[in-house]
């Protein structure tokens, strides 16, 4: 059974993306109309319950999250060299970095365009849509400084982790801020958009 990949454009789901087009895999790619509901009807969710993207079918089943899926594309085909798999405790850090992504940045950045999901009053989503330049530049001042090693996230090694940011920084002038701002960020950016799987990858987000 071949992988087919559901995602929705301009999403987090391009990370997943990266990694597939990283490991050269073949893969079916599904794209979802967000903006019309689609990952909302009954044929999705059959899917995905969750109602969300990135969902990845495998011939063992349905994974759903971005460091879900990441960890498994890198587990299941190691000769891509897309994590420290032999290294419990490497490959516990690169986790750990992608999921401060997922619990943290990621819903930063949500706050500007689904506050529905946290507060029922309109003058609260404005707050929260208000909130999130502050929040996304406290976070990625904290990657400039403490998270990310150069010139990829641990260093010399590319591994998943470097997808994920990438995805998460191609939001940051929609945010509000500018990436110029922090420097490591910004060349990492520059460097992942040169590589031929990103490219890729980029084009069928379109």
């Amino acid at each position: 059974m071949s992988l087919k990949f559901f995602f929705g454009p301009k999403t987090c789901a391009l990370a997943s993306r990266i990694a597939l087009e990283e490991a050269g895999v073949a893969y079916e790619a599904v794209r979802l109309d967000m903006a019309g509901g689609q990952q909302r009807t009954p044929d999705y969710l059959a899917v995905n319950p969750k109602g969300r993207v990135p969902a990845l079918v495998t011939a063992h089943g349905v994974l759903t999250e971005t460091p879900a899926i990441l960890a498994y594309i890198a587990q299941a085909y190691p000769a891509a060299k897309l994590a420290p798999i032999d290294d419990p405790f490497a490959f516990a850090q690169v986790q750990a970095f992608n999921s401060y992504l997922c619990s943290t940045v990621h819903i930063n950045h949500a706050h500007k365009m689904r506050g529905y999901r946290w507060a029922d009053e309109e003058t609260s989503y404005a707050d929260m849509k208000r909130k999130v330049p502050q929040s996304m530049a406290e976070s990625f001042t904290l990657i400039e400084r403490d998270m990310i090693a150069g010139p990829w996230v641990f260093g010399e090694d590319y591994t998943i982790a470097d997808p994920y940011l990438y995805t998460m920084s191609r939001w940051l002038e929609g945010d509000g801020v500018d990436i110029a701002r922090f420097p490591k960020v910004a060349d990492h950016f520059k460097r992942m958009g040169e590589r031929p799987a990103v490219q890729r990858a980029v084009a069928g987000d379109a």
